[in-house]
């Protein structure tokens, strides 16, 4: 009887050492999985940026066909953040020939180091956009294209 009962107890369930390497294997996974999945999340992320500046841009235009010199964005009653809050934004300079615009990662999203800093800039008919590490968005042409998904 004594046999018996010694398998029941053994084919009950985990022991905890069992279950501890179980659960630190599974955090060594994760762990090595985890940044393979953030620059994707960082790339979807980034739309959020792309999206606001397309439509400051837009509100730019529509200020400017009215009053002849493009707008702050207190005058274009624009949201200081993008729709997600992923980045800041501001508009860093507008006169009657132009207008820049630039968007700050903020959170996690300011993780993104080569693209922290998006700015799209409009000079008479050329628009630029810019990205970078630093507010002087300074990339070179391919992590431009990178972050601009160009």
């Amino acid at each position: 009887m004594t046999t018996r009962t010694s398998v029941r107890r053994r084919a009950a369930g985990f022991t905890l050492i069992e279950t501890l390497a179980a659960v630190s294997i599974a955090g060594v996974l994760a762990s090595i999985a985890y940044p393979s999945f953030e620059a994707p999340i960082q790339k979807a992320r980034r739309t959020d940026a792309l999206v606001a500046l397309m439509q400051l841009q837009m509100a730019e235009e529509r200020w400017h066909s009215n009053h002849r010199r493009y707008a702050t964005l207190n005058e274009l009653g624009a949201a200081a953040t993008s729709a997600n809050r992923y980045y800041t934004l501001q508009v860093v300079s507008a006169d009657e020939d132009g207008f820049a615009l630039q968007a700050v990662a903020t959170g996690l999203q300011a993780r993104d180091q080569a693209c922290r800093y998006l700015t799209l800039s409009v000079s008479g008919a050329n628009v630029v956009q810019a990205s970078g590490p630093t507010a002087q968005a300074a990339n070179p042409a391919d992590a431009n294209r990178r972050c601009w998904g160009l």
